[in-house]
């Protein structure tokens, strides 16, 4: 007679694969963690890249335009989902047919919110009429108020409250679990592997303080506040950019405009980010909205103080002054000043070590032992851990 536990059995929906975003690479080390510990994962999507560890479903029917896109996928995955069998359901798209919905990319309300104090009135206004963003408010509505709907993970403490303010959702749906990285690939010890390597690559004074920007879609993750607050420091302060936009070429001659194009590295893309983490000596992050990007962790764990804005969810593990600093995302002159503070070097090392043992608890185990408890606890019918 075989006692063996049946095995737990979730599907993950996620529309899309991109090989450089956050949220796909959080989903791929979350899926392969939980199979590692017996999990039986599910990952519907439209295409992803090869999975050894778990089962890809794929739902990828014809589409035109980003809202027929998400209409038709998440048409497609529901009908498919209620051909199989899953003990839950958990959505990483605004779908309502799911019994957990993680909000790893926010509450879309308040990201137009905060898009809105960086476009002129005609911007605005066409913003507002976007069927785009019509849509997916009201499927973000419908699934908050789907009867399907168990739980919410927030990935932050920021976003818990923002779905609350919003949507009046009964606090006991809402849990924040944190993301987590691999100590053994993010850790202080990439500086001495790669700062002299990849300064001499990119040519970057081996002396100069260098403040790393990690990032795609430039307007979102604060490029244009990270490029006017370099151009109020000394001579000795560069900027890598790291990461892909359509629109590179106008950050580009925004450098050139503020004349720091000769302190300014656009190095596109990286399939693996340690050496920028390596070459520099703290992150610059002033998002318009970020819910917690995990480059904050990954820098965080390698030793790098951060400069992040109000509105990025690693307000939970940044203290301010203490192993980073917290700004407005639009306030140049915080910004700068906070930069300023950290080209004094031993400032900047202490609060790197800070930020080092801020990030530490933050590991991929820790991540998928809380996901597992709160799997459990939610088909036992107990109380997960919020």
């Amino acid at each position: 007679m075989n006692d063996a536990p049946t095995p737990l059995t979730i599907a993950l929906i996620r529309q899309r694969y991109t090989p450089f975003g956050g949220a796909e690479r959080f989903l791929e080390r979350t899926a392969e963690n939980l199979s590692a510990h017996g999990v039986h994962i599910t990952l519907v999507t439209r295409r992803w890249n090869a999975a050894d560890d778990y089962e890809v479903l794929e739902c990828n029917p014809r589409y035109l335009g980003r809202t027929w896109r998400d209409w038709s996928f998440a048409r497609a995955a529901c009908r498919a989902l209620s051909h199989t069998h899953h003990q839950l359901i958990q959505s990483h798209e605004r779908i309502a047919c799911c019994d957990v919905y993680r909000a790893g990319d926010g509450v879309h309300r308040e990201w137009l919110r905060q898009r809105a104090r960086v476009l002129g009135p005609w911007r605005r206004w066409m913003l507002s009429l976007s069927p785009y963003h019509g849509y997916t408010k009201r499927a973000e509505r419908r699934m908050f108020n789907s009867t399907q709907l168990r739980a919410v993970i927030c990935n932050s403490h920021m976003i818990k409250d923002e779905i609350r303010q919003h949507f009046s959702l009964d606090e006991r749906k809402l849990h924040v679990i944190h993301s987590g990285i691999d100590p053994a690939t993010f850790h202080p010890g990439v500086a001495a592997e790669h700062r002299t390597g990849a300064r001499r690559q990119w040519q970057l004074p081996q002396h100069a303080t260098v403040f790393v920007f990690v990032g795609s879609g430039y307007e979102r993750k604060g490029l244009s506040a990270a490029l006017r607050a370099l151009a109020r420091l000394p001579a000795s302060a560069y900027l890598l950019v790291v990461g892909k936009d359509r629109h590179a070429a106008r950050f580009q001659r925004l450098a050139m405009t503020l004349g720091i194009e000769g302190r300014t590295r656009f190095v596109g893309a990286q399939q693996d980010v340690r050496p920028c983490y390596g070459a520099a000596d703290a992150l610059l992050l002033p998002t318009l909205y970020d819910p917690f990007p995990n480059v904050a962790l990954e820098a965080m764990a390698c030793g790098l103080p951060a400069v992040i804005s109000s509105k990025c969810g690693a307000v939970d593990i940044v203290t301010h002054a203490h192993n980073g600093y917290i700004c407005d995302a639009l306030d140049i002159a915080a910004l700068s000043d906070s930069l300023r503070a950290l080209m004094d070097n031993d400032r900047c090392r202490r609060m790197g070590a800070a930020a080092h043992a801020s990030a530490s608890p933050f590991t991929l185990d820790a991540m998928g032992n809380h996901y597992r408890r709160f799997y459990e606890a939610l088909l036992t019918h107990t109380e997960p851990t919020r």
